[in-house]
């Protein structure tokens, strides 16, 4: 399986809304590890927070961050709400990988302002579910 061979389900209408296309856009982009196209929508000085575990700072380390996100390829995500409001956005689902663990995952963003704004800052909740087989 490649990372384009992953399969998205997406619950939410991205609509009309710019900031919402964007989103959804990211996150699979995200999820298929492409840095450069996350790369291209975020600030020079983004912070990305993953909650317990690191804070990556600036456009390079995110990038880098991205690549080396999974020991895993993507086999699905499932993105179940994209949320927006002026400058914040958040979008949640699952995701798993092709040794077919599971991760629920909600991510948190605050855009720049201005009309071509970027993603600022990013604050990742990630959960395994049922991690060890669940028994």
């Amino acid at each position: 399986m490649t990372v384009m061979d992953m399969r998205v389900e997406c619950a939410e209408d991205c609509g009309n809304s710019p900031k919402k296309r964007l989103l959804k856009e990211w996150s699979v982009a995200a999820a298929r590890r492409d840095a450069d196209f996350c790369a291209e929508w975020v600030t020079d000085d983004v912070v990305w927070d993953i909650a317990g575990d690191r804070r990556v700072r600036g456009k390079e380390a995110l990038a880098l961050a991205l690549r080396q996100r999974h020991d895993h390829e993507a086999a699905a995500l499932r993105i179940e709400n994209i949320i927006t409001h002026g400058n914040a956005g958040s979008v949640n689902g699952t995701l798993v990988l092709g040794d077919r663990r599971e991760f629920a995952f909600c991510d948190v963003f605050r855009f720049s302002s201005g009309k071509a704004s970027k993603i600022k800052a990013i604050t990742s909740y990630v959960i395994e579910l049922n991690p060890g087989g669940g028994s």
